[in-house]
């Protein structure tokens, strides 16, 4: 068995001994006078009686008590039964023969309890003192040594030393209110608000330097703000400058692209011209097994010897097409009431060197050699011959040299030799003005008439075939040379105009891509009208967005050609 020295419980084991003393510790008794602890309840009611009783009534000094020890000074019960009750709890929690109780476990009649049991302990209390001074044999000497062992309080901020704790309150109050956390309410010291937080203080020069304490943090703050607005600024810069440089690139690499088509399109990728191309596609063939290799060998003979002298070799070209259609109309067409036929025209067709981008050559080769034999241009074009391609485009370079479409000159680079250039109405404009032959290029830039047809372009053809006609013959063979008609990707020729019966208007086209064996099929003598139907272009059939048309007029002077060059 272990006795407990503080309040002489005895419990079976040391365990059980621990657990004690935390209950001691948890409710430690501290005099709410002079802060002295470690003695369990009947000596603190002992020292508070005799070092204490002048100052305070003994019912005050147990609510001091009560108050210090679970801090509920903030409660104003002064009644008995409020005494009773905390002392009630302080005495429970100290004395082993009375265990702890909660509020909840007091019968109805507590109040009338407490007061008997307050008077009985404050009883015990007096003669439990009397009863220590006999047995010990305590003097008065040493009643006073006890009494001067605890000492009234002194002011902690100025030393000053009051009779009890309610006078040394009050001095703290009074005279160190600025030291404390919130002045007195009923002193009449001047406060100060901070405007930025709402602290109170006593001291206008405290105000000002903690005002500007809030100054500095802002404008430290305001600076941080600007730096992290500076850089988020930098950062977007760069973004965007990095945003721009691939937008940039990429448009560089499609431009690219494009300009790479385009010269792949137009001829201009350096990958050969007409001789590099036929040898390729003859190569071909052979490897096919659709040429012989001897017949290879001819055929590259005679191109080379072609392109020595400069002439056309006449394997794509098909004559006699312009009397064809004179007999046809003669002598078979019903549905036609009139029509107007250019000057003896010679078709030629593209070939394996030309395939594909050879339209105006070809084209110029026809109107060529239509203007060959007219007498009206045989000064100008004097010893002449159809050219071959390589040749038409030395032809055009030279134009270009004695000063002939500058801007023209420019786009190709000042080059067709050995390439797949394409070439227009410009060009054949050019070419015909170099070789004193008169001519003026039309444009027929937009749509006039319904569904994007060009109902003008026909007008204006007719009224070039049918000014010289005089009365209205079926048949008129006129003396004026085709027609040069371009549109976007493809030329052609206009060999004549037939107006029928219902007063449609109707071309007569040579196409170049149209080979020499369809066209052998109007040869015939029996032609059928299904035979023209590649020859006739309605109203109806001519829908590109824009036309142009290079339209011969007759020879030009030595001057005016100089004078064309300007």
């Amino acid at each position: 068995m272990l006795s407990c020295d503080i309040c002489g419980e005895t419990v079976n084991s040391e365990p059980d001994m621990k657990a004690h003393l935390i209950v001691h510790m948890e409710n430690e008794i501290i005099c709410p006078f002079c802060k002295l602890s470690g003695i369990n309840y009947n000596e603190i009611c002992f020292h508070i009686e005799t070092a204490h009783f002048e100052q305070n009534a003994p019912e005050k000094n147990f609510e001091k008590l009560a108050a210090v020890q679970y801090g509920n000074s903030d409660r104003k019960n002064t009644n008995l039964q409020s005494t009773a009750e905390v002392t009630s709890g302080i005495h429970s929690a100290c004395a082993s023969n009375f265990p702890k109780e909660s509020s909840e476990s007091l019968p109805k009649d507590r109040t009338v309890k407490h007061e008997a049991f307050y008077t009985e302990n404050i009883t015990e209390s007096r003669k439990y003192q009397k009863s220590r001074e006999k047995k010990s044999g305590l003097s008065e000497a040493q009643g006073s040594i006890y009494e001067t062992t605890y000492s009234p309080p002194e002011c902690p901020f100025c030393g000053k030393i009051e009779g009890c704790s309610q006078d040394m309150e009050i001095h703290v109050k009074t005279k160190h209110a600025s030291l404390l956390e919130s002045p007195l309410k009923d002193c009449h010291q001047p406060l100060y608000d901070c405007p930025m937080c709402g602290l109170v203080c006593t001291n206008y020069h405290i105000l000002q330097e903690h005002v500007d304490l809030h100054l500095e943090e802002s404008s430290f703050q305001q600076g941080m703000d600007r730096v992290q607005c500076s850089s988020d600024r930098e950062l977007a810069h760069r973004l965007q400058q990095e945003e721009d440089r691939k937008r940039k690139s990429e448009e560089s690499r499609q431009e690219r692209e494009e300009f790479q088509k385009l010269q792949r399109q137009y001829g201009l990728d350096n990958s050969g011209g007409y001789k590099q191309q036929q040898l390729r596609h003859m190569e071909l063939e052979v490897n096919r097994g659709r040429m012989h290799p001897s017949e290879f060998h001819s055929r590259k003979a005679d191109m080379l010897e072609s392109i020595a002298i400069g002439i056309d070799d006449g394997k794509t070209k098909t004559s006699g097409i312009i009397e064809a259609l004179h007999r046809y109309y003669q002598n078979t067409a019903t549905d036609v009431r009139c029509v107007w036929l250019s000057t003896v025209v010679d078709h030629f067709h593209s070939s394996f060197g030309d395939k594909g981008w050879g339209c105006g050559y070809r084209n110029f080769q026809m109107l060529l050699s239509s203007l060959l034999q007219s007498d009206v241009y045989g000064d100008c074009l004097k010893g002449m011959a159809v050219p071959c391609i390589p040749k038409i485009q030395s032809m055009i370079e030279d134009a270009w040299n004695e000063g002939f479409d500058p801007q023209g000159a420019s786009q190709l680079n000042n080059k067709l030799q050995g390439t797949k250039a394409w070439i227009g109405a410009c060009e054949i404009y050019t070419l015909l003005t170099s070789l004193r032959v008169k001519c003026r290029i039309i444009d027929f830039h937009k749509s006039t008439g319904p569904l994007g047809t060009h109902p003008r372009l026909f007008e204006w053809i007719l009224n070039y075939y049918s000014s010289e006609t005089e009365g209205t013959p079926k048949i008129v063979c006129t003396s004026k040379p085709p027609i040069y008609l371009q549109h976007q990707g493809h030329s052609r020729i206009v060999v004549g105009i037939e107006e029928r019966k219902n007063r449609t208007l109707c071309l007569l086209v040579f196409d170049p891509g149209c080979p020499s064996r369809e066209m052998q099929k109007l040869l015939k003598q029996d032609m059928e009208a299904g035979s023209l139907r590649q020859l006739r272009k309605s109203v109806g059939n001519l829908k590109h967005k824009q036309y142009q048309i290079v339209a011969v007029e007759g020879v030009l002077s030595p001057e005016e050609k100089v004078v064309s060059i300007g």
